[in-house]
């Protein structure tokens, strides 16, 4: 693909604050004694949202509240909160087996939470596509900014000019190498157009103003609290511990453990906002004051998937260290069990050009006897594309929940780090009888690393994708001719198998606007223009029959001629800012050869929407568009995972980063097969799309006339949060939310659910978990005379 050396833009006065820790911001007491009680303040609790229950727990008594609940695997589990000098305290963290003697893993345990934040920006690569249709103004530009891609709000690299952010590309400026640039493989590369201005207030039009973050612009703090009140709240087979009087720099709130019976889970979070505009943010949390006594080492895997440990032999650390660990789990492990500490498995990541595991898990001796861990979000990339590093939104007034995971065991770290595998199914999507996995959007080397083998092997990209449980992987890292393509072809043929598919499908990101996937039931050779009295296709003599294509009716035919698909990537951003509301009435939209929309994590990643990132710029595009074509006699259009990354190793961290459709299949076809079973599935919605953790083993819309009935098998691993049902009406959309936090974790329900479809057109399913990880079931046309 060809490459787009961009800037980004600030639009207004957005003057602005932060908050927190980059590597090495040192924050908690040196020489605190696991085992030493601080001074307690007398601890008053509101229980009057709290409901006793079989299994899960709550009382006061002298000043600390106790929390104890029956966990998984026959464990039981306890905590017990006070304040010490305004600060909440665990007093004790404990476990057992069911009947058996407690085991204090930590005692006087203390939160410890750093943030970090500068200026969310709009970008040019954002302001391009909207300029070119006509809807680039300030006011347009202050919404889109908070779904800019092309951001890194910490970063204050190079100043304007060759090399640096909004220069012409030049050292570096391509594929973000470590010059500066910044170059994104998924634009189009074209001048600069002179970013350099300062910050003022919005410009009548391009060239756009450019501003690189200012030392001032960059704030950091770390959590302090005046606690004086808690409050105990039981919501299904879960109780949440909130204490109040949490500050950290611009952001204020409170502080959240809760505990989830059925499962050793313990989440705590800071609930935090800020009234600052434009923020974007970053976080490490933690607790503090664990003794070596009661927990005497860390163990974890490394990146290579080999087992390590620290036992606190070293002197103490002045800074956390950071843990780079495969699956992102880290596990303290003493005498009487452990405790494991992990992120939430997608909602603690933004999307960045290549997926390196760059370390999101921290230790940090603080004396001989005594130590604080956690987990982190790396604050650069540390290879290139330093340029593509977006962090979290925090729109003012929105409460953040900056999450962090710990999960206690009587049992020793192995199997402690197995159990919190199993919430991710070991980082693999987990095979479901009559469904294959499909990724697609994939920018990879594996043409240039086959062509370049003396020895033929599998690309590393493959082996890395190979390892999630992929079947179908839709690459999109095309030829620059036929020749290439053929090529292409070729080399992705040879990385396949029975059970493994390469296509070789594309990319091209010109003809209908904005950046969309092709999708072929075979290798399709084509040229990406079409020059006057040039036919439009052709038969070379060695390569067979070719295409040029240059207009959108040449585009259109193309699809027609050879049984393809398309459909939007990043929809409402990046190259698809604008996109597809643009061109909803446009002939190629309003065609069933168009599916819909990508699902791609991370762009508008918002920790206070429990919906996710993609709330906006997919279920709402979604949703549109299916209102919009009420009445036409079209499919519905859709929503299909979509990855857009680029190169992959084995050692990198995926999982965190990619989306899946589970399409219906038998099985899957061979590299010399036709590959229409996939398209004919995707026509038809036979699909499902989830980020792995939970998984729809049948869905169908059920009943006649006005009385319908959606019927959903579940199976999932978190806490479940909420299932939905969406119904449209050719104008507004309505929600249907069922909650479901009474559910054990790790288990499974038939949903039911009864829909009046009067005066309705379509409908949509989807879940929701506790973690913020997601699954759903496709759009259907509610009646037949809407197809």
């Amino acid at each position: 693909m060809m490459r787009n050396h961009v800037g980004w833009l600030v639009f207004g006065a957005a003057c602005f604050v932060s908050v927190g820790l980059v590597r090495g911001f040192a924050t908690s007491p040196q020489g605190q004694q696991g085992s030493s009680a601080a001074p307690s303040s007398a601890l008053s609790c509101d229980m009057g949202q709290y409901k006793a229950a079989t299994g899960l727990t709550a009382s006061m008594q002298a000043g600390v509240l106790t929390v104890q609940w029956a966990g998984s695997d026959g464990a039981e589990l306890r905590t017990r909160y006070a304040v010490a000098e305004g600060t909440p305290v665990v007093r004790e963290l404990a476990v057992r087996k069911t009947g058996g003697t407690w085991a204090t893993l930590g005692q006087d345990l203390k939160p410890e939470y750093r943030v970090v934040s500068g200026i969310r920006r709009f970008s040019s690569q954002q302001g391009e596509p909207l300029q070119g249709i006509g809807q680039l103004t300030p006011e347009r530009a202050e919404k889109e900014k908070w779904y800019a891609y092309r951001d890194a709000p910490l970063y204050m690299g190079p100043p304007a000019g060759p090399g640096g952010p909004g220069g012409a590309a030049g050292a570096g400026g391509r594929g973000g190498a470590r010059g500066g640039g910044g170059g994104d493989p998924d634009e189009e590369e074209r001048p600069a157009g002179g970013r350099g201005g300062g910050r003022g207030g919005a410009p009548a039009g391009p060239p756009f103003p450019y501003t690189s973050p200012k030392p001032e612009d960059i704030r950091r703090a770390s959590s302090s609290f005046k606690t004086n009140s808690c409050s105990v709240k039981t919501d299904g087979a879960r109780i949440e511990v909130t204490f109040n009087g949490l500050s950290m720099g611009i952001f204020s709130g409170s502080l959240q453990f809760t505990a989830y019976r059925g499962t050793n889970l313990i989440r705590m979070d800071a609930v935090a906002s800020t009234n600052e505009p434009s923020v974007a943010y970053k976080f490490d949390a933690g607790l503090t004051g664990f003794s070596t006594t009661e927990l005497s080492r860390m163990a974890w895997n490394d990146i290579a998937g080999s087992p390590a440990q620290y036992q606190f032999g070293a002197p103490k650390n002045d800074n956390p260290v950071v843990v780079r660990a495969d699956n992102r789990v880290i596990v303290a492990e003493g005498p009487g069990g452990s405790l494991a500490a992990f992120p939430m498995p997608h909602q603690a990541f933004w999307p960045r050009q290549h997926f390196i595991n760059l370390g999101y898990l921290w230790y940090r001796k603080d004396a001989d006897t005594s130590f604080s861990f956690g987990v982190r979000q790396a604050e650069q990339e540390e290879v290139n594309n330093f340029t593509t590093f977006e962090l979290i939104n925090a729109p003012p007034g929105t409460m953040q929940r900056m999450g962090i995971y710990f999960y206690a065991s009587p049992l020793r770290a192995e199997p402690t780090r197995q159990a919190v595998l199993a919430f991710t199914h070991n980082d693999m999507f987990k095979p479901v009888a009559g469904y294959k996995t499909m990724v697609n959007h994939m920018h990879s080397t594996i043409k240039a690393q086959v062509m370049a083998q003396t020895t033929p092997e599998l690309a590393r990209d493959v082996v890395a994708l190979r390892s999630t449980g992929a079947n179908i992987v839709g690459d999109s890292e095309r030829g620059n001719d036929i020749q290439g393509l053929a090529d292409y072809a070729k080399a992705l043929a040879t990385q396949s198998d029975k059970d493994f598919l390469m296509l070789p499908w594309d990319e091209p990101g010109q003809q209908f606007g904005g950046h969309w996937n092709a999708l072929w039931p075979k290798s399709v050779l084509w040229n990406r223009s079409r020059a006057a009295n040039v036919p439009f296709s052709a038969t070379d003599p060695k390569l067979g029959k070719y295409y040029n294509v240059g207009s959108k009716q040449d585009m259109q035919r193309l699809l027609d001629e050879e049984d393809g698909y398309w459909y939007h990537a990043h929809p409402r951003t990046k190259g698809t800012a604008g996109y597809p509301d643009a061109i909803w009435d446009e002939p190629y939209i309003k065609n069933d050869r168009y599916l819909g929309v990508a699902f791609k994590l991370g762009m508008g990643l918002d920790l206070s929407n429990m919906r996710g990132a993609c709330e906006w710029r997919c279920f709402d595009a979604l949703d549109t568009m299916n209102n919009k074509n009420v009445g036409t006699g079209l499919r519905p259009k859709y929503l299909i995972a979509d990855i857009d990354d680029y190169e992959k190793a084995p050692d990198y961290d995926l999982y965190p980063q990619i989306p899946v459709t589970y399409i219906k299949l038998d099985r899957v076809p061979g590299p010399t097969e036709s590959w229409a079973p996939i398209l004919t599935a995707l026509h038809n919605g036979n699909m499902w799309v989830t980020t792995g953790e939970i998984l729809i083993r049948s869905y169908a819309v059920e009943g006649t006339g006005n009385k319908r009935t959606v019927n959903a098998d579940l199976e999932w691993t978190f806490p479940l949060e909420f299932v939905e049902v969406t119904v449209g009406d050719g104008k507004t959309v309505t929600r249907q939310t069922i909650r479901a936090t009474d559910l054990p974790p790790n288990s499974s329900k038939r949903f039911t659910i009864p829909v009046d479809a009067t005066g309705k057109a379509w409908v949509r399913f989807s879940a929701f978990d506790s973690a913020g990880n997601q699954a759903y079931a496709e759009p259907q046309w509610f009646n037949p005379a809407n197809r």
